[in-house]
């Protein structure tokens, strides 16, 4: 998983490719727990470029696409945002693959 490097490389991300974001922070217990399982998910679903976004890092991100608990999920098709899956509950390996099989194809 890539990790997000500045505001405009997101931008840039999300108008090209099809992405799915995973907002996170490294004080996150919750998000810690879903660590080892997102490999296999992303190895899964291909069609997605998976991008680890720091939720401190890139405040302003969550607050445009109102993300304020983590770990949350975003898809982005067509420069235009595609699902989201966005609370600070803990996510199961389930419910994040729940999630990605309900996008728009």
């Amino acid at each position: 998983m890539e990790t997000l490097k500045s505001e405009e490389q997101f931008n840039k991300m999300i108008k090209d490719e099809n992405v799915l974001a995973l907002f996170s922070a490294d004080w996150c217990p919750d998000c810690r727990v879903i660590e080892p399982i997102l490999p296999e998910i992303e190895k899964a679903y291909p069609t997605y470029k998976f991008v680890l976004i720091d939720r401190d890092q890139f405040i302003e991100i969550c607050q445009a696409y109102d993300v304020f608990g983590i770990p949350s999920f975003m898809a982005f098709k067509n420069g235009q945002e595609a699902g989201r899956f966005v609370s600070k509950d803990r996510k199961t390996q389930e419910e994040i693959i729940e999630f990605i099989e309900g996008l728009p194809a």
